[in-house]
């Protein structure tokens, strides 16, 4: 590499690896581009698969099925420590564009928040598009919340102590939930929000678009726009705050802590959302970490910035938790 090139490579090198090795994998997959949804999910599962290995082991591990409007939903349910008393919990939502990705591929993920928050951790597995088109996942996931909220004291959580997070779709998914409940009922259900590197609009600048939207940074703005594509049943839906949740009123949502990403096509999004938050006086904390791109919390297992963003996320959540 040449000088004047690092001088322009802003990923952190631990980071690169992570980028690297995703890049290896899906090479060994070459036809992906042209295969069916479903192979494509198949072929993502098996390409993430080192990074949800190892981490923190968990006290208990349970799936359940909860009722929803659109029927049962699987939800697993991490413990950290055994308990007799209630816990607080984060209800986690996975990205992948609202079409890739699953309960096992963020598995590592929701563990380490588990064990660094000492909270539960509750993973949605919430339908994916382009088969499960807006609204019908966010409706299972405020279904499965308020299932969660009713049902507390037998799951063995604390019902005054929910919060919501997720990574990419599932930080949009968080803030359309978060929005739901504002409006529809008179007490909160949720605590705070974490969200890490999500998308809030479908609009992305040609700024973004030329600086981090190509390939290298696991995220392209090609890959958004088809996401986008399939998880909309016309354009015109992403006029709609739920669906974008830039264009909506955000007073009156619970704190929240947002995980950017310096090197990502999504770090535009962050930045505007925790400034509208901010506007819409919510308590609002966010980090940008700088030479991490979109995902990087999955590389936990080799870069010390996913270890930094998890730590800083956790310690936020148990702040929040007390509070």
């Amino acid at each position: 590499m040449s000088a004047d090139v690092a001088v322009h490579d802003p990923l952190d090198p631990q980071i690169r690896r992570f980028v690297a090795a995703l890049a290896q994998a899906w090479a060994q997959h070459p036809e992906v581009e042209s295969l069916p949804v479903a192979e494509k999910r198949r072929i993502a599962e098996i390409v993430r698969t080192p990074w949800r290995q190892g981490g923190p082991a968990m006290a208990a591990t349970q799936e359940i099925h909860l009722p929803t409007r659109h029927g049962d939903v699987r939800v697993r349910v991490h413990r950290p420590t055994e308990s007799k008393t209630s816990q607080p919990a984060l209800i986690y939502l996975h990205g992948g564009g609202w079409t890739m990705f699953s309960l096992d591929t963020h598995d590592r993920v929701m563990r380490e928040f588990a064990a660094r928050a000492g909270a539960v951790v509750v993973g949605i597995d919430y339908a994916l598009s382009p088969e499960a088109k807006f609204p019908l996942a966010l409706e299972q996931i405020v279904d499965v919340v308020r299932t969660l909220h009713a049902q507390a004291g037998t799951l063995g959580l604390d019902a005054a102590r929910l919060a919501i997070g997720g990574d990419s779709a599932g930080a949009n998914l968080s803030v359309a939930t978060s929005l739901v409940l504002r409006d529809a009922s008179s007490s909160p259900l949720l605590r705070g929000m974490l969200l890490i590197y999500g998308c809030y609009t479908d609009e992305i600048s040609n700024e973004a678009a030329e600086g981090f939207g190509a390939e290298g940074n696991l995220l392209t703005a090609a890959e958004m726009a088809e996401f986008w594509h399939n998880y909309l049943v016309r354009p015109g839906d992403a006029l709609d705050p739920l669906a974008a949740p830039l264009r909506a009123g955000l007073a009156g949502l619970p704190p929240a802590f947002l995980i950017g990403a310096q090197c990502d096509v999504l770090a535009e999004q962050s930045r505007a959302l925790a400034a509208k938050l901010r506007s819409s006086v919510v308590n609002t904390d966010f980090v940008e970490y700088p030479g991490a791109t979109h995902s990087f919390l999955e590389a936990v297992s080799i870069a010390d910035v996913a270890d930094r963003a998890i730590a800083d996320g956790a310690a936020w959540l148990r702040t929040m938790f007390r509070r």
